[in-house]
């Protein structure tokens, strides 16, 4: 065909029989499934008992808490405050970093390109599936009826329920890793060892770096969470101000959560920069 002649129709739809003639099934299934999903929808909303007029007398509600909650004022209550702050963040790094120390090496038995064999991989996959199946919130209750409340339940929790998901994060990021390196490492005379230690790990630890910060982040909100249940940190007194109406205080302390998630994201940032380097934007 010419550069500029417009294409013969009868001529594109014998080439492409497939494109123009679609059996019915096939241009039936995307209606069929949208269809499908707004039932589920609908159905969902029925069920679980959906009102507007309930939703707009709770907005109605919920500005008037809003107007309770100004201005934030923690009152004499700062020292304690600030304490379970730390307390929270410190639940979020160690179990973050608990759970990455032990999730690293049992990821290693997850990974397709270190362990060929799916017989030993695959016990190790649904290990991860299973633990990362469960809640944060879950765990930490599991934990509080095993070792008590407190922030060491907060860190157990935290570390069981990220250790799956970094697990399978990490055999990820092993997996997607360039071969090139670790063959050139076997060319020269290198063992199994020697290519995962010089091959392999070289490429995915910036990532798992990454991950980890990224977590660090994101478990400072999941800290919160578990100390409602009992669990230590800012959430234990986020809760007790709740209970007693103290709106005030509690304006105050959800926005010492958010400047602390800022913080944490913004140093973050940073720290991974500084692993992986800038990359120059084409």
């Amino acid at each position: 065909m010419k550069s500029g002649e417009k294409p013969d129709p009868r001529v594109l739809r014998e080439r492409y029989p497939h494109v123009f003639e679609r059996p019915m099934s096939a241009r039936l299934a995307t209606p069929v499934v949208l269809f499908v999903a707004l039932a589920v929808f609908v159905f969902g909303l029925v069920d679980l008992d959906f009102s507007p007029s309930r939703m707009l007398a709770g907005l109605g509600q919920l500005g008037w808490i809003g107007r309770l909650m100004l201005p934030p004022d923690p009152g004499a209550s700062l020292p304690i405050y600030l304490q379970a702050l730390g307390e929270t963040l410190s639940i979020a790094v160690l179990g973050t970093t608990l759970a990455a120390c032990v999730a690293f090496p049992v990821s290693l038995l997850a990974a397709r390109n270190v362990i060929p064999s799916a017989i030993f991989r695959f016990p190790v996959r649904r290990l991860f599936d299973t633990i990362r199946g469960v809640d944060t919130l879950i765990w930490a209750l599991v934990w509080i009826n095993v070792v008590g409340l407190g922030p060491f339940a907060g860190v157990l929790a935290i570390a069981v329920s990220d250790f799956g998901a970094l697990g399978k994060l990490f055999s990820e990021a092993m997996e997607g890793a360039d071969r090139k390196q670790v063959e050139g490492v076997r060319a020269a005379g290198g063992n199994a060892l020697h290519e995962i230690r010089f091959g392999l790990l070289p490429q995915v630890l910036p990532v798992i770096a990454g991950q980890v910060l990224y977590f660090i982040e994101s478990n400072t909100r999941s800290a919160t969470i578990i100390g409602i249940v009992g669990a230590g940190g800012i959430g234990l007194q986020l809760a007790e101000q709740i209970r007693v109406l103290e709106w005030q205080k509690v304006s105050f302390l959800i926005l010492m959560i958010l400047v602390a998630v800022a913080a944490i994201d913004w140093i973050s940032g940073k720290l991974r920069f500084a692993i992986i380097g800038r990359r120059a934007i084409a």
